[in-house]
């Protein structure tokens, strides 16, 4: 079944199990519109940026893109196995303003994001990546608390 108000849907990961819920409620929804899926990990580049750019920066960094593809990967596979059109994408820069700047530039009907890892003082200093993306974006957002 087509729907009218979901075309596109955007599924954010950091690689961690407390994205799996949001991943499974993302494609279900897809599966239930006939919404193409777009899965998208943003390696943070704020973290990198007290560290030097030499080498120890680029073995992060290739660590990083690594992880990112693995997760989209993952989430590509379901989508696959689903029989979902799907594409995925690694990118770098702030997460949640990437998130949406994908969103936006993409024409995505409604992102999909859980409770993502960060917790305690780190989400404190930095922010949720979820709060932000509800906070800013003009998209509809679905945000799924994680299971633990």
């Amino acid at each position: 079944m087509a729907s009218k108000f979901y075309k596109k849907i955007l599924i954010a990961t950091d690689g961690s199990e407390y994205t799996n819920n949001s991943i499974d409620y993302g494609l279900e929804l897809a599966k239930n519109t006939g919404a193409k899926v777009h899965v998208i990990y943003v390696i943070d580049t704020a973290a990198f940026a007290s560290i030097p750019m030499d080498a120890a920066w680029e073995s992060m960094y290739s660590l990083l893109k690594q992880e990112g593809d693995e997760a989209t990967k993952q989430v590509a596979d379901k989508a696959d196995a689903e029989g979902l059109e799907v594409e995925r994408n690694t990118v770098e820069g702030h997460p949640a303003e990437e998130i949406i700047k994908y969103a936006e530039k993409n024409s995505i009907s409604l992102i999909v994001l859980g409770t993502l890892g960060k917790s305690g003082l780190d989400r404190f200093l930095l922010g949720s990546v979820a709060e932000k993306v509800v906070r800013t974006s003009k998209i509809p957002v679905l945000v799924v608390r994680g299971k633990k």
